[in-house]
Parts: C-alpha cells; structure tokens; sequence
C-alpha cells in the first residue's frame, strides 16, 4: 500500500477532511490517506512540507505565502476556506487587563515564528497603531502552551481561532478582549513538489472530493452543527454562528487578486521582502487561477 499523508489542525474547520479519509477512497488503488493533527499550526506544517514529513498540508494562506516566498517548494493545490478566519484576542483571565488597548505594549504568546498567531499579531499591531517587533513574542507551540502561560496573571496576548478557543473563555480560563480577521481566504491546500508529480490524478481526485463532503456539509446545516459540536466540544450555538459566516471551498478555483492582496498586506507590514507572481504560489495542473 502506498500512503499520502495530510496534516491539519484538530480544528473543526477540517472536518471535510476527516470525512473524506475515514472512507478512504483510493484502497483499491492501492493508496491509504494517513491524517496527522497538527496543533503547533502553520509554521509547523509549513517546515513539515518543506522536510517532505508531509504530501498535503492545509495551512493559513498568511503563512504559506510567505513560507512560499521564501523557499518552501510546495504550491498551493487549492482554497480550503474562502472565508476570512476570526481570530479571538486573549489574556489570561487571572490578569488585570479588561480592554483591548491594555495590551498595546504585552509580549504576544505565538505558536512558533511564521505561524498565523505569529503574523496575525502584526495584522492586529497595524489596525490598533502599536508598535511591534520580533522581542514581543513568546514561543509557546500550542493552545496548551496558551493554557500554561495563562496561569500567571502576567499581561500576555494571544491570538487563536475564536470559536476553538470559545469553550477556554466560558470557563474563565481566557478572557477574549477583541476580535481580528484575516483580509484574505484563511486556509489553503499546499502539496510537496514530489506529492504533485507522483500522483496528481489522485491529488485531483481527493481535492474534488473535500470540495464535495464540504459542499454537503454546509447544505445540511443542523445536522452539521450537531455533529461539529460533539466532535469537537464547542457549544452548538457557537458552531451555528462559525457556520454561518464560513465557506468551505467547493471547487478549485483560486481568485489571484485574493493572493495578490495578501502579498501586498505582508509586505506593507514588513513580512515578506518581496512580491512574485501569483502563478509561482499555485500549481495550475490543480488550480482554475481567476
């Protein structure tokens, strides 16, 4: 049996993925779909389809871009979730921090340098008018990283998905002071360079296949917000409003001004040195670049 291995967050937002590889598809071809949680996030996945430790990764847009730009031979394979990703502004709620502007000069808790808590902390600086630089942030890897720092009522930020960190802040353990989005589509499919020439019938295959789970996903909505919520422990009230303002990408169209405004956005805020053409980013064997 030949394996493809993909890594995503253990987040709701790859529930279609999941889906898709419990009926692991391809058997009789002799090709099993491996899934591996991720919960260190982006810059974690993006060193994974750097090393080859991974075939697929569904990663921020922010932070494979700019992984891309600097060297990462994966390309994107396709849009995950058209929608912006929210995310929730956090301290511990043993601290004295009420209000989003106490945290102007905090150090900022970030799962590893290239993730999205890591520039989404730049996104947010640029918004409120702070200053910000690399001596701010604090390496913590993981949501559980978050928990443990959180203990100390010292002032920290941290940036993570609202609805995943939802459950922490009804139990007092986060307070979430704020609120900031992503200006793009929040998550992509990025494939290693060997994954794409080895197999790209099966890669397209698989790809049309999450694009179908998600399409029905949404469709039946109740049905999916019951299922989300006791998979993922987040009330049902929570996931019907993530559901509400979230769509999973159903087919393989990329919109090349949503990668050319994401670069402009980086490299206005100093993350990226450069801009290339949006065509260096995708893989259009895979990709319908509009």
């Amino acid at each position: 049996m030949k394996k493809i291995t993909i890594t995503g967050v253990p987040e709701h937002f790859n529930f279609p993925w999941l889906e898709t590889i419990k009926s692991q598809p391809f058997q009789k071809e002799g090709i099993v779909l491996e899934w591996i949680n991720e919960p260190r996030g982006s810059g974690a996945m993006n060193k994974a389809l750097r090393e080859g430790s991974t075939d697929i990764a569904i990663v921020l847009t922010e932070s494979f871009v700019k992984d891309r730009i600097e060297g990462n031979g994966a390309k994107i394979i396709g849009i995950h979730v058209a929608t912006p990703l929210i995310w929730g502004i956090h301290t511990s709620a043993l601290s004295p921090v009420n209000s989003l502007n106490e945290l102007s000069d905090s150090p900022f808790l970030i799962s590893r340098l290239g993730s999205g808590s890591h520039l989404m902390a730049y996104v947010l600086a640029d918004r409120e008018v702070w200053q910000m630089d690399e001596s701010k942030f604090e390496i913590i890897e993981n949501l559980e990283g978050a928990k443990k720092a959180f203990q100390s009522p010292e002032k920290k930020a941290f940036l993570w998905e609202k609805y995943t960190t939802k459950p922490l802040v009804d139990k007092g353990l986060f307070i979430r002071v704020g609120e900031v989005p992503t200006p793009w589509p929040c998550f992509v499919i990025a494939a290693t360079e060997r994954i794409r020439k080895e197999a790209p019938k099966i890669i397209q295959k698989l790809t049309r296949l999450v694009y179908q789970k998600s399409k029905s996903l949404m469709l039946n909505h109740e049905e999916t917000q019951s299922v989300l919520s006791k998979t993922y422990g987040i009330k049902e009230e929570d996931i019907n409003e993530w559901l509400t303002q979230t769509k999973w990408q159903v087919d393989c169209s990329v919109i090349k001004n949503d990668l050319t405004k994401t670069m402009e956005i980086l490299k206005g805020l100093r993350l990226i040195k450069k801009t290339v053409a949006e065509e260096y980013l995708v893989d259009e064997t895979f990709v319908d670049l509009i």
